[in-house]
């Protein structure tokens, strides 16, 4: 039947330990971009930053004990924390790029750094980085199940 795998829940598919790895990167690197933001720079963290960092921070054990092991099924946990962090991000990118002020305790529409090559602002790289996780996730989820090849 399509979607079974041939050993027990959530075993390997052909290709998911390169592809949770890849995910397991950048979730690695946005914890380390977001560490290196705020200690590196010295600059606060808002409210809204503090809700992405929470959801992006657990991806990094979870997908990289997911790759070590190639557990295809982890997708049913890193879909609910990073689709919250998606929102959250698009959010934030949203307030920063439409008003001054938010509602939330600091400064969440400020933009205090932008990225010198492309100019995406930190709520913009967060919103890649879940948005990358997702996609890579949902690439498993969707052969997992049979959806694709």
């Amino acid at each position: 039947m399509a979607g079974e795998t041939n050993g027990p829940v959530g075993a390997s598919l052909p290709g998911t330990r390169v592809v949770l790895g890849l995910a397991t990167v950048i979730a690695t690197v946005a914890t380390a971009g977001s560490l290196w933001f705020s200690l590196g720079l010295g600059l606060v963290p808002c409210e809204l930053c503090w809700y992405q960092r929470i959801l992006m921070y657990p991806l990094v054990v979870v997908l990289g004990v997911a790759a070590v092991e190639s557990r295809s099924g982890v997708w049913r946990t890193v879909l609910p924390l990073a689709v919250p962090g998606l929102v959250v991000a698009a959010y934030h990118s949203y307030l920063q790029a439409t008003t001054v002020a938010c509602g939330f305790e600091g400064d969440c529409a400020a933009v205090l750094w932008r990225a010198p090559v492309v100019g995406l602002s930190i709520p913009n790289l967060s919103l890649v980085a879940f948005g990358l996780v997702i996609g890579l996730v949902g690439v498993i989820a969707g052969r997992e199940r049979g959806l694709l090849g």
